[in-house]
């Protein structure tokens, strides 16, 4: 990591007010997660199992947790982005570490996920009542997200996309809750079999639910860019082996766990909701989310709970879900584009600057790659799950990754506690026995 000025060198907030203004920007990573895994592939996964399935939802989301914060971890400490530290670990190379061409079949699988998105906002903004064909709309959808990038309006629809996202999952939990006054109650009984602890014959919905829900892949991969985008490592200070910096490090770990965990705790509160709502309302009506009345399906979790009024509630709700998605996986997959072309030797930055030149320039090439895709296959549920497919064959990589950064970690007093490494070692097993299973289950 290159050296900062003593001037940005701080210690971390202990107060709770400090707290909080510091995680600010990490909880809205959160308005990010909370996307088409939570709004599409896990209320999918309900219609299709019904409550079968909840220990699912809830270990996957709490699995990543760990990895997500060993990643954290390395990128605070060491100053490194996420495909800069994976092209350090062992093994063969053509150019790049073996895992980073692993990463670039994921990055081109995000392409038709983010598609579906494209398409879903398009669907949303239309079922609204505006009387404009779905694919003026898409275009609409993937433009206005480039040159808002692009001119740098990030912020500004950061702030307003967080606070609609934040009204909508506020909505869905009271959904569930109004849920037990309709025929559609849930009992204490289907609760209970949502702890059978056991698999469907067909996994593909299910494996495709896990590489989504809560952090999914390319979370894990997101979230080392902006814990040093937002200055976890820069506040930190570079390591210059003294107890200050250990002591500092420390601090600013304990600041990016809280930041994790919380995050935790809000999006799988957001991702059981709407996977109860899927199990207890479209598995009940017999209704499958498929790719032609995507939206209108879903929006019945709505209408059947608070009455056919609420289908703008939902549209909107979704609309903001689905852009902010969009927006942030964008401005996230931006820069990964710009850190990959140097990795493979593509282009070498003179400075700062021109790297912020080559990011913006992602921000145009890739929703014109979304929408183009969109345009051209349809299906956003397919194109959805595409995605879904390709980022939970990446998570055994990212868990592997992981434990190796701990146990090379030099700092043994850095290192994760006894009760976090043993979290980390069974996501690792997890995560590799599923990623086996699908592969096994595919052919």
């Amino acid at each position: 990591m290159a050296s900062q000025p003593d001037s940005e060198i701080q210690p971390a907030p202990t107060s709770l007010k400090g707290l909080i203004r510091q995680l600010g920007p990490g909880l809205i990573i959160t308005s990010i997660i909370v996307g088409s895994g939570e709004l599409i592939v896990t209320p999918k996964l309900g219609s299709e199992v019904g409550f079968r399935l909840l220990w699912f939802i809830i270990l996957g989301c709490l699995l990543k947790v760990f990895v997500q914060i060993e990643l954290g971890r390395y990128a605070i400490t060491r100053g490194m982005t996420t495909l800069v530290a994976l092209n350090g670990l062992p093994g063969p190379r053509i150019v790049v570490s073996w895992v980073l061409w692993i990463w670039l079949a994921m990055y081109v699988c995000l392409v038709p996920q983010v598609a579906g998105m494209v398409g879903g906002a398009a669907t949303a903004v239309q079922l609204a009542g505006l009387k404009v064909a779905v694919e003026p709309l898409a275009i609409a959808v993937g433009m206005s997200c480039a040159v808002l990038l692009v001119i740098g309006r990030y912020r500004l629809v950061e702030i307003a996309s967080t606070a609609m996202v934040v009204g909508f999952t506020i909505t869905t939990v009271v959904a569930v809750a109004t849920l037990q006054s309709t025929p559609y109650a849930i009992t204490g009984s289907q609760i209970a079999s949502g702890f059978s602890f056991q698999l469907p014959a067909n996994v593909a919905t299910a494996f495709g639910c896990f590489g989504l829900i809560g952090v999914g892949a390319s979370e894990l991969i997101y979230y080392p860019y902006w814990c040093l985008e937002k200055g976890y490592g820069r506040r930190l200070g570079p390591d210059d082996g003294t107890s200050e910096w250990q002591a500092r490090a420390k601090a600013w770990l304990r600041v990016m766990r809280i930041d994790a965990w919380t995050s935790f705790v809000l999006y799988t509160s957001t991702t059981v909701a709407f996977y109860l709502l899927g199990a207890a309302v479209l598995h009940a009506k017999n209704m499958t989310v498929e790719n032609a009345h995507m939206i209108e399906t879903l929006s019945h979790m709505y209408r059947t709970t608070f009455g056919e009024w609420s289908i703008w509630l939902f549209v909107v709700g979704a609309l903001a879900v689905l852009y902010s998605t969009i927006f942030g996986g964008t401005a996230s997959n931006a820069r990964l584009f710009a850190d990959a072309l140097g990795l493979w030797r593509l282009k070498t930055y003179r400075d700062e600057a021109e790297r912020v030149k080559w990011i913006k320039i992602g921000c145009v090439i890739l929703p014109v790659l979304f929408t183009g895709v969109f345009l051209w296959a349809g299906n956003p549920v397919y194109l959805v799950f595409v995605g879904a497919i390709g980022q939970g064959m990446m998570l055994p990589f990212l868990a592997g990754a992981a434990v190796y950064f701990h146990f090379t970690n030099p700092h043994r007093g850095l290192r994760a506690a006894p009760a976090s490494l043993a979290g980390l070692l069974m996501a690792a097993a997890a995560m590799g026995s599923l990623g086996v299973y699908q592969v096994v289950t595919a052919f």
